[in-house]
């Protein structure tokens, strides 16, 4: 069983946007709770070689910014290694500088598509070399408003045309097909730009300048994801998890598990840095049931499916998933990954053209996975393990060390 009370280094996509805008602001910045991921210190690599001065001090970052206009150009390639969040926003920044930059990345991102965001941007007037993978060399400066209507739900792609929006020389309107997550537009006001935003219309209005911030990140919702579910599934656990981000963008996961029954309860909500935080209280619960997870709740759970898909195989009845394709273009093709592997741990599970299908409830047994090298996947099945008859063998547990350090230990804390 799993008991005890931890809190969990900060929210990932945070974390990104807090280096990319203190990086692009006037002034000295302080993010406090910086998450250590490998993706993350992607990102302060890429700024650092972009004349940027930044300083690490344990679980604090310390950044001097260079100004909206002020970024050098690089004497090097910008590798982003894993994260997808660093290439597809740093390239609507890039766009809005008067310089020349190539962005490259591992093996995985020379696979996810970056057309979604290299096509609005040559709308802007953005000089790109490059088609759809890396390597991609932006020539910024010079941009025009754009009024863009999105063809996916793409918290990514929408942040970077903000992004390129703030250079423009003019008024960009961005409409999002659903609601996806928004700590770009909460975190850019506060650093003083001109966005206002109405249901899924996004108006983005030019500015100066950026001005600093202290930032504190809270705990990363779909780093606890992992964790919520382990207890849940695992007998007579109960587990406090404190100071997690609970942005409505982000919160799919507890909405779901609420639907199927699981005993999980928010306490000491607060707001810190315009991000609604709060602490949450989790216990085993012995009958959960199947549901449907589809449409406008995608986006708000979209890397928090792998961990569902395990906690379905736990329900009663079938739980359906759908509208989900892009979790073909992450790390891994998340559908085929985490079908593949749950049938080889006997679970009853078959996949779709947008999802999978699970009927539950399913007696897991060990067997050796492949993570494909991504982290979701290598955290779902360690959990999946828990509750396994035998042992459950993970091809690549280096791989966690990108959204999540400690994570084994963290959850073997926990363990009694």
């Amino acid at each position: 069983m799993l008991k005890g009370t931890i809190e969990l280094l900060g929210d990932k996509s945070i974390s990104h946007r807090a280096i990319m805008f203190s990086s692009i602001s006037k002034g000295y910045n302080r993010i406090s709770n910086f998450l250590m991921g490998e993706d993350c210190l992607s990102t302060i690599s890429c700024f650092k070689k972009l004349g940027v001065g930044i300083e690490i001090k344990k679980n604090d970052v310390f950044i001097r910014g260079n100004g909206l206009y002020g970024l050098k150009k690089p004497s090097d390639i910008l590798d982003v290694g894993n994260s997808g969040t660093t290439i597809r926003l740093m390239m609507g920044i890039l766009a809005g500088n008067n310089l020349e930059a190539t962005l490259v990345g591992d093996s995985s991102i020379s696979k996810r598509p970056m057309d979604r965001v290299i096509n609005p941007l040559r709308e802007m007037g953005c000089d790109i070399i490059g088609d759809n993978f890396t390597p991609i060399t932006i020539k910024g400066g010079n941009l025009n408003p754009i009024h863009y209507k999105m063809p996916i739900s793409s918290a990514q792609v929408k942040s970077s045309l903000i992004l390129a929006s703030l250079y423009a020389n003019g008024e960009s309107t961005i409409i999002e097909k659903s609601k996806s997550r928004n700590h770009t537009e909460i975190m850019l006001k506060s650093f003083g730009a001109n966005i206002n935003v109405d249901s899924l219309k996004i108006k983005v209005n030019p500015v100066d300048e950026l001005f600093s911030q202290d930032i504190y990140v809270p705990g990363d919702i779909s780093s606890a994801s992992f964790i919520i579910v382990a207890t849940l599934i695992t007998k007579n656990s109960e587990v406090i998890i404190k100071n997690v981000g609970l942005n409505e963008t982000r919160t799919g996961i507890i909405d779901v598990i609420k639907k199927m029954g699981g005993n999980i309860e928010i306490i000491n909500n607060k707001t810190i840095c315009g991000e609604l935080v709060g602490d949450l209280l989790v216990k085993y619960t012995k009958n959960l049931n199947g549901i449907v997870i589809e449409k406008d709740l995608i986006p708000r759970l979209i890397d928090e499916i792998p961990i569902i898909a395990v906690l379905a195989t736990q329900a009663d009845g079938k739980t359906i998933i759908k509208d989900a394709s892009e979790l073909k273009v992450k790390e891994s093709n998340r559908i085929k990954s985490v079908v593949d592997n749950l049938k080889l741990l006997k679970a009853d599970i078959k996949e779709t053209d947008d999802g999978m299908i699970i009927n539950g409830k399913s007696k897991l047994k060990g067997n050796k996975i492949k993570t494909y090298n991504d982290h979701r996947v290598a955290m779902s099945f360690f959990v999946a393990g828990l509750i396994s008859e035998g042992e459950v063998l993970i091809d690549n547990k280096d791989c966690v060390d990108i959204s999540f350090p400690g994570y084994f230990d963290t959850i073997k804390k926990l363990i009694k």
